[in-house]
């Protein structure tokens, strides 16, 4: 189930609010311009399905939000926990970053750690199944796969060449809990 929880920026062992509700999440993190919002698929996904049917599956709500965000394109990643460079590509954004662009993730399936890092405090925001988070362009975050990643997400851009970690140099990231999956 998703979860939101907050700290202070220098107080990584006191969770100042945690939630697991859905609007309150939405709520809490549009208040500091975060998109946070739950999809359900149009029609069935089957277990190894291609990238066009499971675009189609939410082609709704990505057409919606292409309209709303100006998105242009969008694709599907995937990782698992057999994948022999699953430690690479895990610490490729653990370090605190910002992107150019927006980064906008839909899990179909597993889950991945979203962590913003907003004026003073910290919103750890844990995406799983049916959950859409817009980090906006220039926020400062990092993201956590888990030692054992299990994800298949839809990415949507404006600029896919475009969308490069521009890493902070700070070590906020290292003092925060991670995804321990």
């Amino acid at each position: 189930m998703s979860r939101l929880r907050i700290f202070d920026d220098h107080a990584p062992e006191t969770v100042k609010r945690e939630t697991r509700d859905g609007a309150e999440i939405a709520a809490l993190l549009g208040a500091r311009g975060i998109r946070f919002e739950r999809w359900e698929a149009g029609q069935p996904i089957a277990p190894g399905a291609s990238q066009d049917e499971v675009i189609a599956a939410y082609r709704g709500d990505i057409d919606r939000l292409m309209r709303e965000e100006g998105y242009i394109t969008c694709d599907v990643v995937s990782l698992d926990r057999d994948h022999p460079q699953k430690a690479e590509f895990r610490k490729k954004f653990l370090d605190e970053h910002t992107h150019g662009e927006d980064e906008v993730r839909f899990f179909v399936a597993g889950a991945g750690l979203f962590t913003l890092h907003l004026g003073n405090e910290v919103y750890e925001v844990l995406c799983e199944q049916g959950d859409l988070i817009r980090v906006p362009a220039g926020t400062k975050h990092w993201f956590d796969m888990g030692p054992n990643p299990y994800f298949v997400a839809i990415r949507l851009f404006n600029n896919p060449a475009g969308w490069v970690a521009n890493f902070t140099g700070s070590d906020y990231a290292a003092r925060f809990p991670r995804l321990e999956n």
